[in-house]
């Protein structure tokens, strides 16, 4: 039974590793060069990350929660279902991201002085959503609901609004 028991304590503690190893919560990622150091595949919870380049990195099934992105470069990065649940971008360079394919399941983010040209956000449902001194230059929004969002002092050159919902925006 001694045995049995060493055993099942130590399967616990393992599981418990392993778990541990799935999440990262509470850290800030500072100047880190995300196209030569690869961020670990786990969740991220309440990190800041602060001018760090993630230039033409996969972040696929990638999935962050309560995390502020503070003058990144998200150039280029492939967000192929990853989760973006209450995420903010500040001072971000986000050129041609597309956001469409990012988890829709709780997606929600708020953009400050990005520079969001040549993304897409195609089907997104956006309602009062706020984009504050954003550039947007030739951002499509193709069917997007943006129902009552704001875009407060944004370029909206070339900006597309195909079939989109913009009742109550401004």
């Amino acid at each position: 039974h001694a045995t049995a028991r060493r055993e099942i304590i130590l399967n616990k503690i393992h599981i418990h590793l392993k778990m541990s190893a799935i999440s990262m919560e509470a850290r800030l990622f500072e100047k880190v060069d995300f196209t030569s150091a690869a961020l670990p595949k786990v969740e991220y919870e309440n990190c800041i990350f602060k001018n760090c380049n993630f230039y033409n990195v996969n972040l696929s099934d990638f999935r962050f929660r309560e995390c502020k992105f503070d003058g990144c470069d998200f150039s280029l990065v492939k967000m192929r279902n990853t989760t973006l649940n209450d995420v903010s971008f500040m001072n971000c360079k986000l050129l041609g991201v597309q956001f469409q394919e990012c988890n829709s399941f709780l997606f929600s983010v708020v953009f400050a002085n990005c520079v969001l040209k040549m993304s897409v956000f195609y089907k997104l449902k956006l309602k009062k959503y706020k984009f504050s001194n954003c550039n947007l230059q030739e951002t499509d929004f193709t069917e997007a609901d943006l129902t009552g969002s704001i875009f407060d002092n944004c370029d909206l050159q070339r900006t597309v609004f195909y079939n989109t919902n913009l009742e109550k925006a401004d």
